[in-house]
């Protein structure tokens, strides 16, 4: 059963490291990942920048929003796409995943949006 990670920071906290410590989290995160690989269990992983841009279409007219946004006390910095066989294994590996530490580590499943049979709770 597949598995995303989402790495929510809060905004602005990639600004208050130092370069080293950027580069320092950044490294903690690619060995994370290669140590998923090596498990077979990595699908994927990507960090993501700061800048984005929301998309909406409505009454056939197309609104493009460059950020930053005001109004986001967090944005996702990265996801890890993974090939779990339960959702208490890729709990397991969100507990092992660096940014645990200074960020939070969303557990998502896969799955149409129109059924919701899986999600717990």
């Amino acid at each position: 059963m597949p598995h995303m990670l989402l790495i929510i920071e809060p905004v602005g906290q990639r600004a208050t490291r130092t370069e080293a410590e950027g580069r320092a989290a950044y490294a903690s995160m690619t060995a994370f990942a290669g140590e998923l690989a090596a498990a077979g269990l990595l699908a994927g992983a990507e960090s993501l920048r700061v800048d984005a841009s929301r998309v909406q279409v409505r009454g056939g007219r197309t609104e493009v929003v460059d950020g930053p946004f005001a109004e986001a006390r967090e944005m996702i910095g990265g996801y890890f796409m993974l090939a779990t066989e339960d959702r208490q294994q890729a709990l397991d590996i969100a507990a092992r995943c660096p940014a645990a530490a200074w960020a939070t580590v969303e557990v998502r499943s896969f799955g149409p949006c129109f059924d919701d049979s899986h999600a717990p709770g």
